[in-house]
């Protein structure tokens, strides 16, 4: 089985019965073998499944109404194998709800250069017929990927995959509730939002729960299940043994074990995959979790700090999208700068930073925490590992979302920071921090991100396309003056193109 199970991409090919039907068992023959050649592929994430050919605008409505209706399928590949007269996707690609991939190729890599005649050529049409086809999505401005290539590509296969993995994430938004526990952090602008314009774009649920009923949950756990939990700790994790031997330091780390199985399961209660919670909202807890969010950010969960819904549900989407790929997705924070030679940031934030980017096996500290409720709490510490990473954040533009990233290069810093009690990364933003850290701000990028080593920009810039949001990319080539000219084109453009 795949790596997302069950969720499937539908194969569909387009053409006509003006070809006779050899031709079309011919083209049904070739197209499942596609289907089935992308599915046995290690270069492809989630099952492709070959649901025939469609030669009437009826068959390609039903098609459709079948995919949107099958809460299996994520998304569909489109190709034309033959001519198919491209009125006939009107109503089909109208009624669509489930976003889609253009593939352009043919069944055979080569020409059969001594062999070639014209029952070679009307059968493989999809050189002119997938033109006519791209037309009807442009003239729908219909938003997709189109992918140009032999089927059988490495390279093609690998792009086909960054898009299907964009479908995951658009599916787990359009499934995804957040859990709120407590508000924003008080006179903050960047974190909040417009909820119901967010489920109207995304899909994703934003819900309030009571501290006190999380309280209950949490109070639920039993000693046994405590125990346990901290022989897990103890399996993945260094700690000191004085931390274990102290009976003080040793429930403090009990104490992140009933946080983290109290959270959880009233997580899954509820059905929720994201949550926020904020260090000025903890009435009843016993303090803000330290190792508990961390743990659950590591098993998949999104989260955000001081209330950061947008970044929360962000952070579950990318993880989701970056399943079975190296490299990990964390709740981050740009915390402070290095101005000296290579100018660098220092990421971190006060305890939640996930253990899946670390380079190394975490350490449990036990430090005092100073913001919110000061009291000891045990937390998760190490470095990120170096290479190439994104910082990604959701900004709610009042009338409209807007996406920004920042490619990074995590670096290992030049010298250790003992008094550090939180996990860190070290990165220098492309093209460098003066431009970098200027775009960002001019772009009114948040404080918080999503930073992830684990997709690629294509999967996110598939996944902006299928969300219908604007997406505004700081790398290697950006410059300050054109970027801001960007912003302002962006303005006009989504104006003109109308607010949700």
């Amino acid at each position: 089985m795949k790596i997302y199970g069950n969720k499937s991409i539908w194969f569909v090919t387009g053409s006509q019965h003006l070809y006779g039907p050899k031709t079309l068992q011919q083209v049904a023959e070739n197209s499942t073998a596609i289907a089935a050649g992308l599915s046995e592929s290690d270069f492809i994430s989630a099952e492709v499944l070959a649901k025939g050919v469609v030669t009437t605008a009826a068959e390609i409505l039903q098609v459709c109404l079948d995919a949107n209706n099958d809460p299996d399928c994520v998304g569909l590949i489109l190709w034309m194998h033959t001519f198919s007269p491209a009125k006939m996707w009107i109503n089909g690609l109208k009624a669509l709800n489930k976003p889609w991939m253009h593939l352009h190729t043919q069944f055979g890599a080569e020409l059969p250069w001594s062999g070639i005649d014209m029952n070679y050529m009307n059968l493989n049409q999809s050189a002119h017929g997938d033109r006519e086809f791209g037309f009807i999505g442009t003239r729908l401005r219909i938003d997709r990927k189109v992918v140009v290539g032999h089927w059988a590509s490495e390279k093609v296969q690998g792009n086909i995959d960054q898009w299907i993995r964009a479908a995951m994430g658009w599916n787990e938004a359009q499934n995804l509730k957040v859990a709120r526990f407590g508000d924003n952090m008080r006179q903050v602008a960047v974190t909040e939002g417009d909820k119901v314009a967010a489920q109207i774009q995304f899909g994703y649920e934003v819900n309030a729960y009571g501290l006190g009923d999380l309280a209950k949950a949490c109070e639920a756990v039993s000693e046994d299940d405590i125990d346990t939990q901290v022989e897990l700790y103890k399996q993945d994790y260094v700690i000191d043994a004085d931390a274990l031997n102290d009976p003080e330091k040793l429930e403090l780390l009990k104490n992140e074990a009933r946080l983290e199985l109290g959270m959880e399961r009233f997580m899954e209660a509820e059905g929720c995959k994201a949550f926020t919670n904020c260090f000025e909202n903890l009435t009843g807890l016993s303090g803000l979790p330290g190792v508990a969010t961390q743990r659950l950010m590591n098993k998949g969960y999104g989260y955000g700090g001081e209330g950061d819904w947008k970044t929360s549900a962000m952070n579950r989407i990318v993880k989701v999208m970056s399943k079975g790929r190296e490299g990990g997705t964390s709740f981050m924070e740009d915390y402070t700068y290095h101005f000296a030679g290579t100018d660098q940031v220092l990421g971190a934030h006060m305890l939640e930073i996930c253990p899946s980017i670390a380079a190394e096996q975490p350490r449990v500290d036990i430090q005092l925490h100073t913001i919110g409720i000061r009291k000891d709490i045990a937390r998760l510490i190490f470095s990120g590992k170096t290479g190439p990473a994104m910082n990604i954040t959701m900004i709610d533009m009042g009338t409209r979302f807007r996406m920004i990233v920042n490619e990074v290069d995590t670096v290992e810093a030049p010298e250790e920071m003992p008094n550090l009690p939180v996990a860190k990364a070290l990165w220098e933003p492309r093209p460098n921090l003066e431009v970098a850290g200027a775009a960002w701000i001019h772009a009114g990028g948040a404080h918080h991100s999503v930073y992830t080593q684990g997709v690629t920009l294509d999967m996110v810039e598939n996944f902006a396309e299928m969300a219908g949001i604007e997406l505004v990319v700081i790398g290697a080539d950006t410059e300050l003056r054109s970027f801001k000219q960007e912003l302002r084109n962006n303005a006009a453009y989504y104006h003109l193109k109308g607010a949700i």
